[in-house]
């Protein structure tokens, strides 16, 4: 088994153990039971992080200049930053939310002690420029990996390269913007410099955690994979993002229907299953109960998919119509529920978003929601899809109407009510164009027009005119929160131009 097939098996957030433990495969047994208690699960790789504190000290000369800006000038100032490095990156690794992995800070004080330090297997090179030269500063970055810049100016003993950092070091451009980035010369981005902030840092580890677990990433798409309005996004997906996609056929999902029929172990598992979903507060049914029997059914067999091709993102096409015979429901709520322990679990298999969906998953750590929108008016638009999961802050379920789809009225889907006043932020997709438009907004109602069922008013928080030239017949994604900061960064180190109208 190669190492990127035992990465892509292995769980992060379930202990490390393998797929094939969490889920039997076609006939091995029981279910793993439904627990809408359990844990938000977590696929995220563990990012590795090598601290290196960058630093020459000086040696006095009498009557001249022998010390560069910095309070950092003995082998005891040294010492008690190195303590403090440690114990900040400490805070920092239990804050930050994702698998980290710290290494013990290198002291370098040459050109040959930063290449040593940037041979090791890590992510990351995660510099304190406390002072040194130009020339020690670009050996401690390493251009073929990520590279994060710390300095101090009120967090400790102030650094030299809080004044001398400077777009003689740092490249200012953003995809799209002429060359690529990282001109001749430069070390980082100017983005990738932090000045004291611990909180700074924090989501820039989680933002390359985020686009680490989506290179990579394996993601079965039920019935083919495709593009809205974009034939090249499947292809694009794998060449940008590095995406493996597993295109699966409706036949052997029919033939595990078939024998989940006569299963009565798992029909069983199905209406107990139903009973505890239909008792979480604030659910009502107002569809047929066999339809949520059948949805526990589907989403049992998708699990077992993604289990035996080792996804675990899931989409699937032609939802509204081929499925809907062969499974006896609608895959609107069992993808919910998928959503709702955690997978990435989108309908449409319209790879123009799936990329962004996944990454803003592994981003927030929250259910993301994939939606239709419609023509902004007046700083609102309404964002409705019948697939919205339940649990978008990753613990509590939001109250919701189980009714059917509404374009074929039949199946089971949930109308989630989201909170009035919640803030979310959107990522919006420019078909396959490398360009992502995002911006804040806040649930203002959750009204019941004729649309797909799971529907919000929002107002749009930012420059709401400029949205109208970006209205296309696409899908957004909406998460809980406001992470635009931390979207645009993740994008940029995937090549995407980012646009932020808020």
């Amino acid at each position: 088994m190669s190492r990127r097939r035992f990465v892509g098996l292995t769980a992060s957030g379930c202990g490390g153990l393998l797929w094939p433990a969490l889920f039997p495969a076609r006939g091995a047994g029981p279910a793993e039971e439904w627990d809408p208690d359990r844990a938000l699960r977590h696929w995220e790789r563990k990012l590795v992080v090598q601290p290196m504190l960058m630093y020459r000290l000086p040696v006095r000369k009498d009557q001249s200049s022998w010390k560069s800006w910095g309070g950092v000038q003995t082998p005891e100032a040294v010492a008690e930053e190195v303590r403090r490095i440690q114990t900040e990156l400490a805070r920092v690794a239990a804050e930050a939310g994702v698998p980290l992995e710290v290494r013990p800070v290198a002291e370098v004080t040459s050109p040959e002690q930063a290449a040593a330090a940037r041979e090791g297997n890590h992510d990351v090179a995660l510099v304190y420029a406390c002072t040194g030269g130009g020339d020690l500063l670009r050996a401690c970055c390493d251009p073929a990996r990520d590279n994060l810049i710390f300095v101090r100016h009120r967090s400790g003993p102030v650094y030299y390269w809080y004044e001398a950092l400077s777009v003689r070091y740092l490249e200012t451009r953003q995809p799209g913007e002429g060359a690529a980035s990282g001109g001749e010369g430069r070390v980082a981005h100017v983005e990738d410099v932090v000045v004291d902030d611990l909180a700074g840092l924090a989501w820039r580890l989680g933002a390359l955690s985020a686009v680490r677990s989506l290179k990579g990433a394996r993601v079965l798409a039920l019935g083919g994979a495709w593009g809205k309005y974009s034939p090249d996004a499947p292809q694009r997906a794998r060449d940008v993002f590095g995406l493996e996609i597993v295109e699966v056929g409706y036949e052997d999902l029919a033939a595990r229907l078939e024998r989940a029929r006569a299963d009565e172990a798992l029909q069983a598992a199905a209406r107990r299953w139903t009973d505890r979903y239909l008792s979480l507060p604030g659910t009502a049914l107002k569809t047929d109960r066999e339809f949520v029997v059948n949805a526990f059914v589907l989403h049992r067999l998708f699990k077992d998919q993604m289990a035996e091709h080792g996804a675990n993102a899931f989409t699937v096409k032609s939802c509204m119509g081929t499925i809907i015979p062969m499974s006896r429901t609608t895959a609107c709520l069992t993808l919910s529920l998928l959503n709702d322990e955690g997978y990435a679990a989108f309908c449409e298999s319209d790879f123009v978003v799936v990329p962004a969906g996944m990454l803003l998953r592994h981003l927030t750590r929250q259910p993301v929601f994939l939606h239709n929108s419609t023509f902004p008016h007046e700083g609102v638009v309404t964002c409705a899809h019948c697939t919205a999961p339940r649990r978008m802050d990753g613990r509590r379920y939001e109250p919701a109407e189980i009714l059917t789809h509404y374009e074929s009225d039949y199946g089971a889907a949930p109308k989630v009510e989201i909170p009035v006043g919640q803030q979310v932020t959107f990522v919006n997709p420019e078909y396959t164009t490398g360009r992502w438009v995002g911006f804040r907004g806040v649930v203002r109602d959750n009204p019941f027009y004729d649309v797909c069922r799971s529907q919000q008013d929002v107002e749009i928080q930012g420059r709401w005119r400029e949205l109208l030239r970006e209205v296309r017949d696409s899908h957004w994604l909406m998460v809980y929160g406001d992470h635009r900061r931390a979207a645009g960064y993740a994008a940029r180190k995937l090549g995407i131009e980012w646009i932020d109208l808020s």
